[in-house]
C-alpha cells in the first residue's frame, strides 16, 4: 500500500500532489481500472493485438 507522511510545514496541496505521484508510479490506478469489470480473455487478446499494431505503425512513421 502506498502512503506518504506529512512533512513539517508542508501544505495539504503538496501532500496530495506527492501522493498522486506515488500512486501513479506504483500503478495502483491502472490496476483498479483494469479490474473494474470482467474482461473476457478473447477481448484481452484483441486489445493486446490492436495495441501492438498501433505501436508498430508508430515505429514505421518515425523512420
Amino acid at each position: 500500500m502506498s502512503g506518504v507522511m506529512l512533512k513539517d510545514g508542508e501544505s495539504f496541496d503538496s501532500l496530495v500532489k506527492r501522493f498522486r505521484k506515488v500512486v501513479t508510479r506504483d500503478g495502483i490506478l491502472q490496476d483498479v481500472k483494469k479490474f473494474q469489470y470482467y474482461e473476457k480473455p478473447s477481448e484481452r487478446r484483441k486489445k493486446k493485438l490492436i495495441a501492438s499494431r498501433r505501436r508498430a505503425m508508430r515505429r514505421m512513421r518515425e523512420l
